[in-house]
């Protein structure tokens, strides 16, 4: 499998290609604003919501995703919030609740959810899940979206979560990666967060179906507890796949984000 940066996808220093002018690649939404290091998404503050969008829809059949990004702020564990996004979807620079984007979404969303919703209601937690699937924030996971699917905020996207893991991202002195790699119709995540240079699972799934023709896209918010969140880099690769004829034959074009033996109605 080969791979190819593709530049007019991609975003990293100096950041040229951001802009409102309509030659711009890339377009700020809301509270981000470029710095000479990073697309500050939020400052650590209250109450702020910020995006940056590509304006070209991508009409690649197999790509792979790797987003350099840092998670920093005053607050100490668990009075921080609220978290960052990678998105793939239909629509673009579109405001809301979900991590500075907007809910019943159409496409892939990526959470890096930093503040544990779900914990203030602790009892109900401890009566509804065991030792092995209560979760340690932050936390990161996938949900594919058909437009008629809400984010359910107060249990952090667990009823749509397709997978995920921990990640002790915030406040570290190295460098943080996540990778999304979306092949043969295949969802991958890693993330590189140990300041070892390795990639590790974060979660694998088969069956995803997403459509050709969308945006790529960052957000992040803070509600009453804050971050900076910062984009350092989005990088994009094509990935050049050899089909058996058979997978060529079984390539019909999906028109509607979905994920086999899922339900995606809520």
């Amino acid at each position: 499998m080969e791979e190819f940066l593709k530049r007019e996808y991609s975003l990293s220093k100096p950041y040229q290609g951001i802009g409102s002018s309509g030659s711009s690649h890339w377009e700020l939404m809301g509270d981000a604003m470029v710095t000479t290091d990073q697309v500050r998404l939020t400052p650590d503050m209250q109450s702020k919501q910020g995006a940056v969008w590509s304006r070209m829809p991508c009409h690649l059949k197999d790509w792979e995703l790797q987003v350099h990004f840092k998670i920093h702020g005053q607050g100490k564990k668990n009075l921080n919030g609220d978290g960052m996004a990678v998105w793939y979807t239909k629509e673009r620079t579109l405001k809301g609740p979900v991590f500075g984007n907007k809910d019943f979404f159409t496409g892939l969303g990526v959470f890096i959810d930093t503040y544990p919703n779900e914990e203030k209601h602790i009892e109900a937690q401890k009566k509804r899940y065991t030792p092995r699937t209560q979760r340690i924030f932050p936390y990161i996971l996938a949900m594919v979206g058909n437009g008629t699917i809400s984010y359910d905020h107060e249990r952090d996207g667990r009823p749509t979560e397709l997978g995920g893991c921990n990640a002790m991202v915030r406040n570290l002195k190295h460098d943080t990666f996540i990778f999304i790699r979306y092949v043969r119709r295949r969802l991958t995540v890693m993330i590189d967060i140990d300041g070892q240079h390795e990639w590790r699972d974060c979660l694998d799934i088969p069956g995803v179906r997403l459509p050709q023709g969308y945006y790529f896209g960052a957000s992040a918010i803070t509600g009453d507890l804050s971050d900076n969140h910062d984009l350092i880099s989005l990088k994009l690769y094509q990935l050049t796949v050899l089909r058996s004829k058979l997978e060529e034959d079984d390539d019909e074009e999906v028109t509607v984000p979905s994920v086999d033996n899922m339900e995606l109605i809520r």
